[in-house]
C-alpha cells in the first residue's frame, strides 16, 4: 500500500488553476442574430457504469463495476438517449466521461458519444486521472482512472477554459479523488456580449467544506462574467440540493437515514435563477440495486439542475424519468432565450 501511494504521489495529476482547451472537433457554425432561443441537455451518465443493476462501494453497496453484459447495457442506454434528443440540442453537458478507465473496460466513452456529433465542437477535460486507484482495499479496486466532463455544441466558441476548484482532501486521500473543476465555453454573440455556457462537477463525500469553497469560487467568477455585460448558463451536477428545496421530496419517511444539503437561499444576488425540475429526481444512492420492490424504498433527490443569469429568461425545464435505468442520475433539459 505504501508503494500505490508512493507512486500515486509522485505521478498526481495537478492541472493549473486556468487553462486553455483546444477542442478535438470544431464547429464551423456561429451564433446568428436569428437564433436567441436553446436548447440544453444535462446528465451526469456516471461513466455508464451505474444503472439499474448496480450499487457502489462508496454509498455502502458492494460493487466496484458493473459486469461486462450490464456495462454494455448501460453504455446502449446513454448512446441511445442522447442520439434520441441530439437533433434538438445546442449544447449537450455531461459529467463523469470515461477515457480509458479499468471501471468502464477502457472504453474511451468520449469518443464512442463524438460519433454521433459530426459537425459539432467537442471538448473533454480530465477531472478525475490515477494511474492506479487502490480503492476499495479490500477486494479487486477501481484501479486506473481517466475520467472527465464533456461539453458538446453546435456553435465554434470564441474561448474555452478549464478552471480548477480550490481545495482539496487532505493527502492521502487527495491523491486517488477527483479534481473538481468546472469547463467554460465563451460564444461571441453578434452583439458583442458573449453567451457562458459552463459544465461543472461539484464535490460529494465531503463534509460540506470543500462545497462552500468551491460555490465561493465559482460566484466570484460568475458574477464577474455578468457584469461584463455577459449572458450564463450553468449545468451542474452540483452534489447539493437548490436553495429552499426539501431533500426528502421523493422520499418522505422513508429518507434512509440520508441527508442533502442545500445551497443558500441568498447564495446569488436578486435576478438569477436556479432552474429544476421539482416533480422528478435526479438522483439516487447506491446502497442497493435496484428492481420493482426497491425502487420506492431507494433514496432519491434532486442535485443537477441549472443557474442562469438574470438576462436569460427560461422557456421550460423538464427532468426525464428513467428510473435510473443506465446511471444513477437522470437528464435535465433545459429551454431558455436571452432577453434584449
Amino acid at each position: 500500500m505504501v508503494s500505490v501511494i508512493a507512486v500515486g504521489s509522485l505521478t498526481n495529476y495537478r492541472p493549473p488553476e486556468n487553462q486553455a482547451v483546444s477542442p478535438d472537433k470544431q464547429s464551423e457554425r456561429l451564433l446568428s442574430s436569428d437564433r436567441d432561443t436553446f436548447n440544453v441537455l444535462l446528465w451526469n451518465i456516471g461513466y455508464c457504469g451505474l444503472g439499474e443493476h448496480s450499487d457502489f462501494f462508496y454509498d455502502g453497496g458492494k460493487d466496484v463495476r458493473p459486469n461486462p453484459n450490464n456495462y454494455d447495457r448501460y453504455w446502449t442506454g446513454v448512446y441511445n438517449y442522447i442520439a434520441k434528443y441530439r437533433d434538438s440540442q445546442d449544447f449537450v453537458l455531461l459529467q463523469e466521461v470515461d477515457r480509458a478507465s479499468r471501471r468502464s473496460y477502457n472504453h474511451d466513452q468520449y469518443e464512442g458519444l463524438g460519433i454521433m456529433f459530426d459537425g459539432w465542437e467537442a471538448i473533454h477535460t480530465l477531472n478525475y486521472k490515477n494511474v492506479w486507484n487502490p480503492m476499495p482495499l479490500t477486494k479487486m479496486p477501481l484501479g486506473k482512472i481517466q475520467s472527465g466532463l464533456a461539453s458538446f455544441s453546435r456553435f465554434a466558441s470564441s474561448t474555452i477554459t478549464r478552471y480548477s476548484f480550490p481545495g482539496n482532501f487532505s493527502w492521502p486521500k487527495s491523491v486517488f479523488m477527483l479534481d473538481r473543476c468546472f469547463l467554460v465555453q465563451e460564444l461571441l454573440l453578434p452583439s458583442g456580449e458573449r453567451l457562458y455556457i459552463i459544465n461543472s462537477h461539484n464535490s460529494s463525500y465531503d463534509n460540506g467544506d470543500l462545497k462552500a469553497q468551491q460555490m465561493d469560487y465559482l460566484k466570484a467568477f460568475l458574477l464577474k462574467a455578468y457584469e461584463e455585460g455577459n449572458y450564463i448558463v450553468v449545468g451542474a451536477d452540483w452534489n447539493q440540493c437548490p436553495p429552499n428545496f426539501p431533500y426528502y421530496t421523493f422520499m418522505g419517511e422513508k429518507n434512509q437515514n440520508y441527508s442533502q444539503t442545500n445551497i443558500e437561499e441568498d447564495f446569488m444576488p436578486e435576478g438569477w435563477q436556479w432552474v429544476y425540475d421539482k416533480t422528478e429526481p435526479t438522483n439516487r444512492k447506491l446502497y442497493q440495486v435496484l428492481s420493482e420492490n426497491q425502487y420506492e424504498d431507494t433514496y432519491k433527490t434532486l442535485i443537477d439542475f441549472y443557474l442562469v443569469s438574470p438576462n436569460i429568461e427560461v422557456l421550460g425545464v423538464k427532468t426525464k424519468d428513467l428510473k435510473f435505468a443506465s446511471s444513477d442520475h437522470q437528464p435535465v433539459h433545459l429551454r431558455f432565450t436571452l432577453k434584449d
